[in-house]
């Protein structure tokens, strides 16, 4: 562009003024516009695109260029005639400011042009460097310039459309988006959501949540096809039940399966999300989710247990056995210890003082400035919340490091209506001994956080461990926290059958701990039970893998290998000797299992799915029972989100998604990670 400069600008041979020189230049046009200027008003429109200049510019007549010739000479008055005609008919003057009576500044870049009575210069500037094509609304033009307008040429617009790769690309990714979140689809008719979008890529215009709709289904169907193909490759399946309610009235119920595949690898994916009634019978619920594995194409004999809340029992009737969701389960041991009436009145006097320093202003500053005083500015007061006794805990332990700071702020406040009555000095003793004993159970469920940790043959173990842990400590706390230990003890033997044997050793938490190579000792059994158990799996082993092929490396004539040759082999000289030697009538499986018994333990921190890919040539027959029952998961959902002890996102974000979108959204979201590590290991099978 031309500088500011005192000089006039020479003229073209064919009588119209010469460019600037820096709009002479040959620059590339902008990918994308730049910001609105300033000083334009809100109502003008600004059309962004490529086409060229001519399109939307006419060209100046002669008899014009001819007329604002003479107007040059005509003085100050005819220069101000000319410029406000211009004003009158052209809006480039909304982005242009006259800087005396030979150049205009640019609002949008600041740049300053030379100006001689004609806006075409400006025209060309604003459409080459900033992709302006000014277009002024209707009301503003003139009745004869609507007529004239109307035969112009519509410019294309500069956005993608929903037709070309860019724009369908958008729209998948906008649809991953809600898929991901959790969002509904009228997301995109938020008007934040509608800004950014339009920034990003104007002219794009926002499908209809009908479409994406009509998308979300088509998602949904070709991933459903796909995990049905999965499912089928699945040796056992363990269904999973998770109630959970998005409001007052809508309750559901989530059906997921868990399995191992057969590179050895944990797998959890959502089936079904439906609507649960509240008087609805175990025999309804064991139809439905054989109505659910119908669709899927797998056989309700593939299912070997079915993990639920606690609360709702599996459906035995149907073959299936039922293992309590240990996050759920020890929720309830704990709350029925909680209930015990002294610590029930301390954790009340506890929740008082904290909503009151929560409340309260004046009380809530004086607790920051001692806290200051004490370098203790990070530490704050937790409020527990009713469904989750590690926020129980975490409040008690906040009280107890605050103890101090929190009396003295109550013995200098004014005894009041609002005051809380605070603590005795036997309810601060009680809290610091409770606070012991549920830091135990949070070793516990920490424990069984743990990836390898997440199939149900860590449960007994832990549930035995904890249970004698808790009972050592009752016995050095008072009488309140020893009969609140009491009731969790109680309550964890029955709720897991610990005093009834037969249902102890039938249960699938068991078996799965024999088939941990960490736990395979039982040690939380009695010699007794841990024979009859041995006694068991052989039978089972016989029972469902009696043609089990021989372990890799055994010579398919050696003893136990199970050939038979024609007719009846002669005794040795040693069988007469000796007596007939025991391995030769041993079977095979129950030779595995043998020597499974005699290898050593595994380390704690092992993950038995790796040691069972490393063994399993060595170990065939228990390698498949152990691809089911170590398939067991010891939660309903995954153990994250089992034992948070806050709130959790997904749990608000599914509430919010309505009826008709919930269970596609559900599905694709849950089974995201699933369905991609397929489709990866389709492609790279190595």
């Amino acid at each position: 562009m031309a500088e500011a400069s005192g000089r006039r600008r020479p003229k073209a041979e064919d009588g119209a003024e010469a460019r600037p020189k820096e709009e002479a230049a040959d620059e590339p046009l902008p990918l994308a516009p730049q910001p609105y200027p300033q000083s334009a008003p809100e109502d003008t429109p600004l059309t962004f695109g490529t086409f060229g200049a001519a399109a939307s510019l006419c060209p100046a007549s002669s008899s014009s260029l001819s007329r604002r010739r003479r107007e040059k000479g005509a003085g100050p008055e005819g220069a101000g005639g000319a410029l406000g005609a211009d004003r009158r008919k052209s809006k480039v003057w909304h982005y242009y400011t006259k800087l005396g009576d030979a150049f205009v500044e640019c609002t949008v870049c600041k740049k300053q042009l030379s100006f001689h009575n004609s806006t075409t210069t400006m025209r060309e500037h604003l459409a080459r460097k900033h992709s302006i094509r000014d277009a002024p609304p209707k009301d503003e033009r003139g009745a004869e310039h609507e007529g004239h307008e109307a035969k112009r040429p519509r410019p294309a617009e500069s956005g993608p459309r929903h037709g070309d790769a860019r724009g369908e690309a958008i729209l998948e990714l906008v649809l991953e988006m809600i898929v991901r979140d959790l969002q509904p689809l009228s997301v995109v008719r938020d008007k934040g959501f509608g800004l950014l979008l339009g920034y990003l890529e104007p002219g794009f215009a926002l499908p209809a949540p009908a479409r994406l709709a009509g998308m979300l289904r088509h998602r949904y169907g070709a991933a459903r096809r796909q995990l049905e193909r999965y499912l089928q490759t699945a040796p056992g399946l363990v269904l999973c039940l998770e109630p959970w309610a998005a409001r007052p009235g809508h309750r559901y119920l989530g059906v997921s399966a868990s399995f191992i595949d057969a590179e050895w690898r944990r797998a959890r994916c959502l089936l079904d999300t439906r609507r649960a009634c509240q008087d609805e019978a175990e025999g309804d619920l064991g139809e439905q989710l054989r109505a659910v594995l119908a669709e899927f194409g797998v056989c309700s004999q593939a299912v070997l247990c079915v993990v639920h809340d606690g609360e709702q029992p599996a459906a035995a009737a149907h073959g299936w056995a039922g293992l309590g969701c240990a996050a759920r389960v020890l929720q309830r041991c704990v709350e029925a210890g909680l209930e015990v009436q002294p610590v029930r009145e301390a954790l009340s006097s506890a929740r008082g003082i904290v909503r009151y320093f929560q409340h309260d202003a004046k009380a809530g500053g004086c607790l920051s400035g001692k806290l200051e005083a004490l370098n203790k500015s990070q530490c704050k007061l937790v409020l527990d919340a009713g469904s989750c006794w590690g926020s129980t805990m975490e409040m008690c332990e906040s009280l107890l490091e605050l103890r101090w700071a929190l009396m003295a702020v109550l013995e200098e406040q004014p005894r009041g209506a609002a005051a809380p009555p605070g603590l005795a000095d036997h309810q601060w003793k009680l809290l610091q001994e409770l606070v012991a004993v549920l830091r135990t159970l949070g070793i516990a469920a920490a424990f069984l956080r743990e990836e390898q940790n997440a199939s149900a043959s860590a449960l007994m173990p832990c549930v035995h461990g904890v249970a004698a842990a808790i009972g050592q400590q009752a016995e050095a706390a008072g009488a309140a926290v020893g009969a609140a230990v009491g009731r969790i003890r109680a309550e964890l033997r029955r709720r897991w059958g610990l005093e009834d044997e037969e249902k102890l050793l039938e249960s699938p938490a068991v078996i799965a701990s024999f088939l941990d190579p960490r736990f395979k000792e039982l040690r939380f059994l009695s010699p007794a039970l841990r024979s009859e158990l041995h006694g068991r799996l052989k039978a089972l082993l016989s029972q469902t893998f009696g043609h089990c092929p021989p372990s890799p490396g055994t010579h398919p004539w050696a003893p136990g290998s199970g050939s038979k040759t024609e007719g009846a082999p002669s005794p040795s000289a040693y069988d007469i000797l000796l007596g007939k030697d025991p391995t030769e009538s041993t079977p095979e499986i129950h030779r595995q299992l043998e020597n499974y018994l005699v290898e050593p333990l595994c380390k704690r921190s092992a993950d038995p799915l790796l040691w069972w890919r490393s063994n399993e040539r060595r170990f065939p027959a228990l390698a498949r029972l152990s691809r089911r029952y170590l398939a067991v998961p010891a939660t309903a959902v995954p153990p994250h989100q089992a034992f948070a002890t806050g709130d959790c996102a997904l749990r608000h974000r599914r509430a919010a998604l309505p009826h008709e979108e919930l269970h596609q959204i559900l599905f694709l979201h849950h089974n995201r990670d699933l369905l991609e590590a397929g489709r990866s290991a389709q492609r790279d099978p190595c």
